[in-house]
This record gives structure tokens, sequence and C-alpha cells, in this order.
């Protein structure tokens, strides 16, 4: 598809630039969201070539703050008549477009253990999804066929910024690039079909991420961050992250100490109290066609999706 947005948001020192993936007859780069709209890199760097902007966002992360640098300055660079800005873009797609791995963590906030009704984990409980889950802010998402019991789940994501194995709890944040905001979409009736929990998680669509990857030097502590979810604009799940049985650092810790952690990786750390699986049977209303739903983080923006039928 031709003129498909990519947004993804960074921060370096103190300067906000929004970075977008523009496919352009086939051809994918690098854009810059301003207050003023949307910068084509690709246009740009066909006037004013320069071999040290990265054109993907898996590149940026991939050489982390050296990159966001390289961005910046060669913005500070250019001449203002040479950006020229396009308008809202027509397409939000993940802000994570292609992590090797997506790990979860499962029953990871005590109010959300609590409601229901499981005992607190004494190790984190991982679980796993793939990019085909995958989409972004304002897409719409088909509810599958196979379930009538879909759960929203706000989740904070962690995105891995460099190879990381046996990672001491202390070192751990010298391995983030960044965070988003992510929705853990759950099939209640295929997740506990069987004592696997993969077919509840893992279909179409089912981890909508941004619309924003926001550096980790721009948040202060992941661990103190408020979490909300609305559905059709009423509240359903507010949290915070402090609420976590197992903080950011624990998490990156223990599973790199069971794998290898890579670069653009994408860890999921579980949802707060709210959830629809949390109320009682006879009231809980699960997600249909027509359904808008919003889960927002702390300085780490808002994602909304629209529910459609899958015809």
């Amino acid at each position: 598809m031709l003129n498909k947005l990519i947004i993804n948001f960074i921060l370096y020192g103190g300067i906000s630039i929004k970075l977008l993936s523009i496919i352009q007859n086939n051809k994918t780069v690098l854009g810059i969201q301003t207050d003023q709209g949307i910068l084509n890199l690709e246009s740009i760097l066909g006037k004013y070539p320069n071999n040290t902007v990265p054109t993907d966002i898996m590149e940026v992360i991939n050489r982390g703050r050296e990159a966001v640098k390289s961005i910046n300055n060669y913005l500070d660079d250019i001449p203002k008549t040479a950006k020229v800005y396009m308008d809202e873009p027509s397409a939000w797609e993940p802000a994570i477009t292609t992590p090797e791995k997506i790990i979860c963590v499962g029953l990871n906030y005590r109010k959300h253990a609590d409601e229901t009704n499981s005992p607190y984990p004494k190790e984190p409980i991982l679980f796993n999804k793939f990019n085909n889950t995958l989409t972004g802010h304002k897409h719409n998402i088909k509810v599958p066929k196979t379930t009538g019991q879909l759960d929203y789940e706000v989740e904070l994501g962690i995105v891995i910024g460099k190879t990381a194995k046996e990672v001491a709890k202390e070192d751990a944040f010298d391995y983030v690039f960044g965070y988003v905001t992510a929705n853990d979409l759950s099939a209640r009736d295929l997740q506990f079909r069987t004592g696997q929990w993969l077919l509840g998680k893992s279909c179409d669509g089912f981890t909508p991420v941004g619309p924003y990857l926001v550096t980790s030097d721009e948040i202060e502590d992941p661990d103190n961050l408020h979490l909300k979810t609305t559905v059709n604009g009423k509240v359903r799940q507010e949290s915070n992250t402090s609420d976590m049985i197992f903080d950011c650092k624990e998490i990156i810790s223990y599973i790199s100490k069971h794998m290898t952690l890579s670069p653009g990786d994408l860890i999921l750390t579980g949802t707060p109290e709210g959830v629809v699986l949390g109320e009682p049977e006879e009231e809980r209303i699960y997600l249909k066609p027509g359904d808008e739903v919003s889960v927002e983080i702390e300085n780490l923006g808002k994602l909304t999706n629209r529910f459609i039928s899958d015809n």
C-alpha cells in the first residue's frame, strides 16, 4: 500500500520529535511529525543526503541514542525551506513494527490477582504473542468469530534497546530503549480452553501498540505511572504501575536469565484491575463490534481502537 504512515514517538535530550515510517513506492523511510505537521524525510534526504540518518524505526532502536542524535542534528542543520509539511497521517501502525519477541507477564498486579481470586505468583508468569497480533492507533480490530468473550488489558510495554543476557536487576534499565502503551487483548473463552493461554492471546490484531514510543530517559520512574482504560467513553480500568507485583527491573532481569533479549523485543508487563473477567459472572459485558476502547499511560499517550465484525 502506498503512502502508508507508521507513527513512533521518540524524545531525546528534552527535545521531542515524532518518528514515522513512511511507505512510498514500496520503499520505507522515516518521517517526523512536528507541531507544524509531518516532515517527509525521504524527500528531504533526496535534496540533502546524509547517510547517518536512519531510515527505519528498528534501525533507530538498534543504533540507540546515536541514531536519535543524528536525526536531531540533521533536522537542525537543514534549511527551514526544506521542511515541507504534510497533514495528519492516514494510518497509524504499531509503534514497534517487527520485534523478534513479544513476551507478556500474567497476573502481575495485586488488585488484578485479587479480582480474579488468584494467588500472587512467586515468579513472573510468562507467555508470548506474535507479530500477527500487532496493530496501531486508530486501526479497526476484527472480533474473531471464535470468541464471545473479548477482554481489554491496558499494559505498560518495555522496548529493549540492546542485547541482554543474565542482566542483574540493578543494571536492567541500562538495556531499555523506551516504553509504549499497549492493549493485551484476550479472548477469555479461548484463553482458558486449555492449560495454555496462547490461543486466547494471539488472534490477529490482539496487540495494539502506540501511538508513541518514548525513550527511557524521558520516563523518570516506569514503576509509578498512571494507567487508564475507557470503553465507549466509560472508565473501566484506572490504576498505577506501582501496584505491579514484579517491577520493571525484576521482569527484565528474570527474563534475561532464561533467554537472550534482543533490541526491539517488546515486554508487556501485565494489566491492573478492572477487566471484564474480574466482574461477577452475571455482570460481565465483553467487547463487541462497534465498541471503542482507549488505553492510556501517563507520559506515553492514548491508544484507541474500534472493534468491528469479522465478516
